[in-house]
C-alpha cells in the first residue's frame, strides 16, 4: 500500500539498504537453527549479578541523577575510567578526548555526519565491516578498497589507493570483523607512515582488542601514531579517532561505546549527538561505572576469553574434520569470527539456502566487499553457541558445502 511518504524520501534514504546481517537473523530466530550467523557475544558470560548490584547501588545512591537528563559528552566518572584504561596501553587521553556514544554503530554515524560529503572516498579493507559501510552510504561515500589477508590489510597495496585522494583510512585492526585478521606491527607502522606521508587521518575501529586468546598483544595504531610524530612520546596526537565499546566487554544491550578523539572533534561529536539523542542513557553509564569501576572487567574479560578461546578453537578443529578439503578458512587469534573461503566460482548465498534446510546459519561475505566480489565467502561467529552446538552445526554446514562442491564440480 503506498502512502503519501513514498515519494518524499530525501535523496540519501536512497541509497539505505537493509543489514544483511539482521534480516538473516530473523530468519534464524527459529529455536532448532543453529547460527553462526550473528556477531552475538554468548550471554552465558554477561555479569547479570555485578550488573544487579550496581543497578542497586545507582539507584540507592544516586537514583535522582541516574533518571535525569545528562551532560551529551557522558558521564564525567566513566570517562575518566575509560582515560585510565586508555593509559594503560600507553595511550595518554583526558576526559576531554572522550565521548560516550549509543554503541560504536552512533560512532561511525556521527563520523559519517562529520566528514563525509556525498561523493568522497574513504580508504577501507576488503573485506570490511558491514555496519561502517551501512552508516556512511547514507552519507554518499564511495570506497577505495584495500584487500586483507591473513596478517591483515595488505599494505603493500595501500600507497596506490592513498592515491585516490581518500578523506580518511578506517581499519580493524584486532581480530578484523569479518575475516578475524590481526594487522600485524609491520603494517601497522606501515599504516601509519604511509598515512603521514600523503597527509590523511585514520580511524580505528577497536571493539575486539581485549579479546585476544593466543599470540602477542600489539600497540594500536593510535599509540603508534603517537610514537611516530612525538619521537618515543606517547601523547594522544588526534591523527587517529580511535573507537572501543562495552559491548563485547560487559553486554551489547546497555548501548555503551567510547570515541577518542581530539577535544574540537569531540566538540563537533557532542554538537551531532544533541540532535540525534542528547545523551547516552545516564542509567546505563552510571551502571557500567559501578560494574567496572573496581578492576572488574579485566577479571571478567579473562573469564570472557576462556569460554571463547574454547570455542574458537572447537570450531577450528571440527572445519579441519568435516569441511572439504577445497576450502580455506583463518585462523583468528582472538575476536568472535572466521572467514571462510570456497573455490572461485562457487556462490555462498545458494549455499546458505541449502544450510537452512539442514538448520545451518552463516552469513555470506559479498555484503563484506564495498565494490562487490566475495560471492564465494562466508562468515562464521563462534562466540555465541555452545561447543555441543558448534560441533554439530559445522557437521551440518560441513555436509552441505561437500554437496554444494559436488554441484558446482
Amino acid at each position: 500500500m503506498q502512502t503519501p511518504w513514498e515519494y518524499r524520501f530525501a535523496h540519501r534514504a536512497q541509497s539505505m539498504k537493509s543489514s544483511v546481517i539482521r534480516e538473516l537473523l530473523k530468519l534464524t530466530e527459529q529455536p532448532d537453527i543453529i547460527s553462526f550467523a550473528g556477531g552475538l557475544p554468548a550471554p552465558e558470560v554477561f555479569p547479570l549479578k555485578e550488573f544487579e548490584e550496581a543497578c542497586e547501588r545507582v539507584l540507592t545512591l544516586h537514583g535522582a541523577t541516574a533518571l535525569q537528563y545528562g551532560a551529551t559528552d557522558g558521564y564525567l566518572p566513566l570517562r575518566e575510567m575509560i582515560a585510565r584504561h586508555t593509559e594503560r596501553y600507553k595511550l595518554s587521553a583526558t576526559p576531554a578526548n572522550i565521548l560516550i556514544t549509543s554503541g560504536s554503530q552512533q560512532a561511525l554515524d556521527f563520523i559519517g555526519r562529520l566528514f563525509i560529503n556525498r561523493g568522497d572516498r574513504i580508504l577501507v579493507e576488503s573485506p570490511t565491516y558491514l555496519g561502517a559501510l551501512q552508516a556512511w552510504n547514507a552519507y554518499g561515500a564511495q570506497y577505495v578498497a584495500v584487500p586483507v589477508d591473513e596478517h591483515g590489510m595488505i599494505v603493500e597495496e595501500l600507497e596506490k589507493a592513498l592515491r585516490a585522494g581518500p578523506k580518511f583510512i578506517y581499519v580493524l585492526p584486532n581480530f578484523q570483523n569479518p575475516y578475524g585478521a590481526t594487522l600485524s606491527l609491520e603494517r601497522r607502522q606501515m599504516l601509519v607512515k604511509l598515512a603521514d606521508q600523503y597527509g590523511v587521518p585514520i580511524v580505528e575501529d577497536d571493539p575486539y582488542g581485549q579479546l585476544r586468546y593466543s599470540g602477542e598483544h600489539l600497540p594500536s595504531v593510535a599509540y603508534l601514531d603517537a610514537q611516530y610524530r612525538e619521537n618515543g612520546d606517547h601523547e594522544y596526537t588526534g591523527n587517529v579517532i580511535y573507537l572501543s565499546t562495552f559491548s563485547k566487554l560487559l553486554a551489547p544491550g546497555l548501548r555503551l561505546a567510547w570515541v577518542v578523539a581530539p577535544p574540537n572533534v569531540i566538540q563537533k561529536m557532542v554538537m551531532a549527538k544533541q540532535a540525534a539523542d542528547l545523551h547516552t542513557s545516564s542509567f546505563n553509564q552510571m551502571a557500567a561505572y559501578e560494574v567496572g569501576k573496581g578492576g572488574f572487567i579485566d577479571e571478567h574479560v579473562k573469564a570472557i576469553r576462556s569460554v571463547y578461546k574454547e570455542r574458537r578453537d572447537v570450531m577450528l578443529e571440527m572445519m579441519d574434520e568435516f569441511f572439504p578439503e577445497e576450502m580455506r578458512w583463518t585462523k583468528p587469534e582472538g575476536g568472535m569470527f572466521l572467514w571462510g573461503m570456497m573455490p572461485e566460482g562457487a556462490d555462498a548465498a545458494k549455499v546458505l539456502e541449502s544450510a537452512i534446510q539442514r538448520k545451518v546459519a552463516f552469513v555470506p561475505g559479498t555484503a563484506f566487499h564495498p565494490d562487490g566480489g566475495g560471492a564465494n565467502t562466508m562468515r562464521l561467529n563462534f562466540s555465541y553457541s555452545s561447543p555441543e552446538l558448534i560441533r554439530e552445526g559445522i557437521a551440518r554446514l560441513g555436509a552441505t558445502l561437500k554437496e554444494a562442491l559436488v554441484k558446482n564440480g
